[in-house]
């Protein structure tokens, strides 16, 4: 039979440098199906960022406006600058069968599970394996200065808290080893009778052919 279902919203959330990043890209290459929700942004772009790919970059007058009008699936503030997910992409590619991936904070999470999708999310926190590793990740990727690393690390024990909010929790000691956990929960969680709105079609079919078969071997 073939594969037809509604896609899923995968929520990954963390404190900055504990991976979700690193897992969004691992999954995107395992499964074409998934699809990254571009989210605009006020911050300026980072270097080897590019417009239109990691993030929409938007001036602060425009977010706004987008927030007031009702097109912002969910929104925060996040080190002074704003972050938001546009709702109309989003809506479309679930109903299209695909799934939508969102590198999110917990804030964003919130607002997504109090939404009209709310039924369509699996959500995911990720853990550092301990605050040394998690500070050691964030000087290395050196996308940011000294001062915004001490930053990330203050806000990191608040982002944690939040933990619980969440289905399932991952400690990434082992990028690969986290990657390949959410991919076998995510091939469950699709399997669910809820997602596949054609199983109950397909079993009807297979009764009348049941009943074709009883006859013909009376």
């Amino acid at each position: 039979m073939k594969n037809e279902r509604r896609g899923i919203l995968i929520i990954l959330s963390s404190p900055s440098g504990a991976g979700k990043s690193s897992i969004a890209r691992l999954l995107m290459e395992w499964d074409k199906n998934i699809v990254f929700s571009i989210s605009s942004t006020t911050r300026d772009p980072r270097p080897g960022e590019k417009d239109g790919r990691e993030y929409n970059f938007t001036s602060m007058n425009d977010f706004k406006n987008l927030v007031e009008s009702g097109n912002m699936l969910e929104h925060a503030e996040v080190f002074g600058n704003m972050y938001g997910s546009p709702i109309k992409p989003v809506q479309e590619a679930i109903n299209q069968g695909h799934d939508v991936l969102f590198d999110i904070d917990w804030q964003g999470g919130q607002q997504i599970n109090n939404s009209a999708l709310r039924d369509d999310v699996i959500s995911f926190f990720i853990l550092p394996p301990s605050l040394a590793v998690l500070e050691q990740r964030l000087l290395t990727r050196a996308q940011d200065s000294s001062q915004v690393v001490q930053e990330r690390m203050k806000e990191s024990e608040a982002e944690i808290s939040h933990w619980g909010e969440y289905q399932y929790v991952l400690v990434n000691d082992n990028l690969q080893d986290s990657g390949d956990a959410i991919k076998n929960i995510l091939i469950a969680e699709r399997m669910k009778r809820r997602r596949q709105p054609k199983l109950v079609q397909h079993v009807r079919n297979l009764q009348k052919e049941y009943a074709e078969y009883k006859k013909s071997n009376k």
